[in-house]
């Protein structure tokens, strides 16, 4: 039954063969001049503007069984006319969205986030929400399971019916998956933790689980369990092809290969299985770094505009250091296996030139209409405040360990970080994570932050790794599958390269980038560019990077390529290749103190 003080939603699946979902909000005291919805514009943990409105398709609202009149404010909010009678406002909405920012429906499944369906009751967002899930019409739905971390009301466990959310905030961030699903359930220190999955899989559920609970357990055992934390569920969406999540308080969403799963009899940690558990690592840890702990500007959260901060490398870098580092931690990675994935981080920073051009503060700040909205030219001018966010974190991390003879390092100020501002709910100031580093470690950390959080210049990696035993190596790229992380093994390396990134449309290859400065630029091609022949030769995409290995540098070519519907030539020069693929290897020859710094950093 729902309170008089709660809002009733009821969403429906009305046409899967359209995709479009009918939602309906009932609301018992409607403002006296007239009651305002609002659909969010952004989605927490994805910094742009989405307009979720733009898929509403149409609006109404009755009370007592009478029409009301609706008239729209702006892009995304409603007001209905004045009435001092039950209202209820009632949208149909096209969901055909599958990333984990969306929602989609059709006749295999449902999935929906509450900022892409549930409108708010502008005013009232502090009242606690009631949501029907109803199932949609037979045949469409035999055998659908209900995913979700929402409390259950009267609705059966993994079943349609009542479910509730204390208040708005909490409402939207719960997503729903509905399909015939995969369900393994496991507890972590007590709290009740599952993964529903939707694809066809075949999954061995059994070590999964193991693996998940190993995880999760090691990540609470280092900041602590959230008083809230009562229940988690991991939400994968596999299909044959995808990589992508996103976190939610008690829930995350997902998206990998099915063929990252490990299957019945698999045996050891494959380089796709590592993939997936550091998607789930990342996603977990943001249990407390953003979702709980988060800038003082989300806050609460304003959804319908843009909220800027230069603090996303704190929540995104640093939480990408943890996701991996928390797994060779845990021991289910080796240290050679999570060496490999820092020099993969390094590779995509060194290949990005953005990152002589943007800082990460800038990055954080711009995330809403730079990061999230790239172009042709974003990697000569944008640089991740995920990946290089990362890096800094790591160079961070160890300074705190040499600065301070192993006293302090960046787990000790992520816990009392946590302590400030996530379990108080505080939102932290954009100087607050630089002074807390200053406070607790006692050590001059100013020109390191204005160098590599509002700098742009190279990092310390080389000399910080080195004083942990570990030896920094860079070499040239063996091509575009090569993602760094390993010795090359090939004598034959490119001497030269072309400065740009090739890629495939309609089975032409074409300049998807070009970089500042280097030889295709210099030509004159252009992004967009179709690649047709180098020195009368045609190219498709594995020949360009066989024919490139038979130039030196300053040797010249005819580059051949159609602009539009015009065949251009152009002369070319080769250059050096750049040594900007890294690689990590572990020194042994290293005295004891430097292998017990190593061991404190990688929990070994």
């Amino acid at each position: 039954m729902t309170s008089n003080a709660a809002h009733a939603y009821r969403i429906w699946p009305k046409d899967p063969a359209a995709h479009l979902f009918e939602v309906r909000v009932t609301v018992r005291n409607p403002d006296t001049d007239g009651q305002i919805f609002a659909i969010p514009a952004w989605i927490p943990g994805s910094y742009m503007i989405r307009d979720y409105a733009k898929h509403v398709v149409a609006v109404r609202a009755e009370a007592d069984g009478r029409d009301v009149a609706v008239k729209k404010l702006d892009k995304s909010r409603w007001q209905a006319a004045k009435t001092g009678r039950e209202l209820t406002f009632i949208l149909e909405i096209f969901a055909h969205d599958e990333s984990v920012r969306g929602a989609h429906l059709d006749a295999s499944h449902a999935f929906f986030n509450g900022t892409c369906v549930f409108p708010a009751v502008e005013g009232q967002e502090e009242l606690a929400c009631h949501v029907e899930i109803a199932a949609p019409e037979a045949p469409v739905g035999k055998g659908w399971r209900v995913a979700t971390s929402m409390r259950r009301n009267t609705a059966g466990e993994y079943e349609f019916g009542g479910y509730m959310a204390s208040d708005y905030a909490e409402l939207i961030d719960h997503p729903v998956e509905i399909g015939q699903l995969s369900i393994g359930e496991f507890d972590v220190r007590g709290i009740p933790h599952a993964i529903a999955i939707r694809g066809k899989t075949r999954v061995d559920m059994a070590r999964l689980c193991r693996d998940l609970q190993e995880l999760c357990d090691y990540q609470i055992s280092f900041l602590g369990a959230p008083s809230d934390l009562d229940r988690y569920l991991f939400l994968l969406n596999a299909p044959g092809t995808g990589y992508g999540g996103l976190e939610h308080r008690w829930s995350s969403s997902l998206i990998c290969g099915r063929d990252n799963l490990p299957a019945r009899g698999d045996e050891g940690v494959s380089e796709e299985y590592r993939t997936f558990l550091g998607l789930v690592s990342h996603e977990y840890f943001h249990l407390w770094n953003v979702k709980r702990m988060k800038p003082a500007v989300f806050t609460p959260y304003d959804l319908s505009k843009e909220s800027h901060t230069g603090l996303l490398w704190v929540y995104e870098g640093i939480t990408s250091y943890y996701d991996d580092l928390m797994l060779v931690r845990s021991g289910m990675i080796s240290v050679e296996s999570y060496l490999e994935l820092l020099g993969q981080t390094v590779t995509r920073v060194m290949r990005n030139s953005g990152r002589r051009k943007q800082s990460v503060e800038e990055s954080s700040f711009d995330a809403w209409t730079k990061f999230y909205k790239q172009d042709a030219n974003a990697s000569n001018a944008v640089v991740s405040y995920y990946a290089k966010g990362a890096l800094i974190a790591l160079c961070l991390d160890l300074k705190l360990r040499n600065e301070t003879a192993g006293r302090i390092s960046l787990d000790d100020v992520m816990k009392e970080a946590w302590r400030r501002w996530g379990e108080t709910g505080e939102g932290m100031p954009e100087d607050g994570f630089e002074r807390l580093c200053i406070e607790i470690s006692d050590a001059d950390l100013e020109d390191f932050f204005n160098a590599t959080v509002r700098g742009t210049g190279e990092l310390p990696l080389e000399s910080l790794l080195k004083s942990h035993g570990v030896d920094y190596r860079l070499r040239c790229s063996m091509g575009a599958k090569d993602k760094g992380g390993k010795p090359s093994g090939d004598a034959n390396l490119p001497t030269v390269w072309l400065g740009a990134n090739l890629g495939d449309r309609a089975g032409k290859p074409v300049f998807l980038s070009v970089g500042n400065g280097g030889p295709a630029e210099q030509a004159g091609v252009s992004p967009g560019d179709e690649l047709v022949a180098l020195d009368g030769l045609r190219m498709d995409l594995a020949g360009c990077e066989a024919r490139t290995r038979r130039y030196r540098p300053k040797d010249t070519s005819e580059i051949t390529v159609f602009r539009g519907d015009e065949l251009v030539s152009m002369r070319l020069k080769w250059a050096e290749a750049p040594t900007d693929t890294c690689y990590l290897l572990l020194d042994d020859e290293v005295e004891d103190a430097v292998k017990s710094r190593r061991g404190g950093w990688l929990g070994q």
